[in-house]
């Protein structure tokens, strides 16, 4: 794919989506969110990738953030279309049909932060920090600040975070459960690596059922929740994988899963 702010790289079953504006700080102007929607698009659909790793450019930045010039500039009335958009392309990510680890060294503030919450799984490098400042400006968070910081932290943490606009490090955020795993920076790419390939190597069809069990479950009664898990376990039982997968266990071997 034709694209100047993001550079996308395939290996096998994985591939890195890199923001590559590191001379901003990977800043998020509109340019990098259609390239962003576009990447995501063409990934929801190639059967060879199993898990995308996200990350940024250079050493300083995941994404500081949204472009503030484009946000000064905004005309009367933009303001929600300005949202929106971002919100659009996150919730792309996030319900996308395999795993987005995200992969943070450096600033995540802002909209980098809201990006972060979109994928995924969570690594940090030891040198990253995150926040959402939004309040500074005199707004809010636009692109689901506000509503996946309760969601992964709770709403006390949460509200701290917002209402301060406090940039916190790397271990706090882990301990506050912002992030999963806390790496040196040296040892980034290669610790999410090696967690995709051990995602890549289990079922996809399970894989995919399992990101929409989740992600749709928590919205719903545990009552109902519960009832689509047992919908799509059914449907699983159905499939080549399960058979190949159960068959590989009994006969102790390696599963060589279809996607079928």
């Amino acid at each position: 794919m034709d694209t100047e702010n993001i550079r996308v790289e395939k290996n096998g079953m994985l591939a890195t989506v890199t923001l590559d504006r590191p001379n901003v700080l990977n800043a998020l102007n509109a340019a990098t969110f259609a390239e962003l929607s576009s990447v995501f698009d063409e990934l929801e659909t190639d059967t060879d990738v199993r898990v995308v790793l996200l990350t940024g450019a250079g050493e300083r930045a995941f994404a500081a953030g949204a472009d503030i010039r484009e946000l000064a500039a905004a005309e009367d009335g933009a303001g929600k279309a300005f949202a929106l958009r971002g919100q659009a392309v996150f919730r792309k990510i996030e319900t996308l049909n395999k795993p987005v680890i995200a992969c943070v060294r450096g600033f995540a503030l802002g909209g980098g932060c809201e990006l972060a919450m979109a994928c995924t799984l969570r690594i940090a490098a030891d040198d990253a920090k995150f926040g959402q400042p939004e309040v500074k400006l005199g707004v809010v968070p636009g692109y689901g600040g506000s509503q996946r910081l309760p969601r992964l932290v709770g709403r006390g943490a949460a509200l701290k975070l917002l209402l301060t606009g406090a940039i916190i490090d790397a271990r706090e955020a882990l301990r506050i459960g912002l992030v999963d795993e806390v790496v040196p920076a040296a040892e980034l790419m290669q610790r999410a690596e090696a967690l995709a390939g051990e995602i890549a190597a289990q079922a996809p069809l399970a894989i995919a059922e399992t990101l929409r069990l989740v992600d749709e479950g928590l919205d719903l009664p545990l009552d109902l929740a519960l009832l689509r898990e047992a919908d799509r376990f059914g449907l699983l039982c159905d499939t080549a994988d399960k058979a190949e997968g159960t068959a590989a266990f009994l006969e102790k071997r390696k599963p060589i899963w279809k996607g079928e």
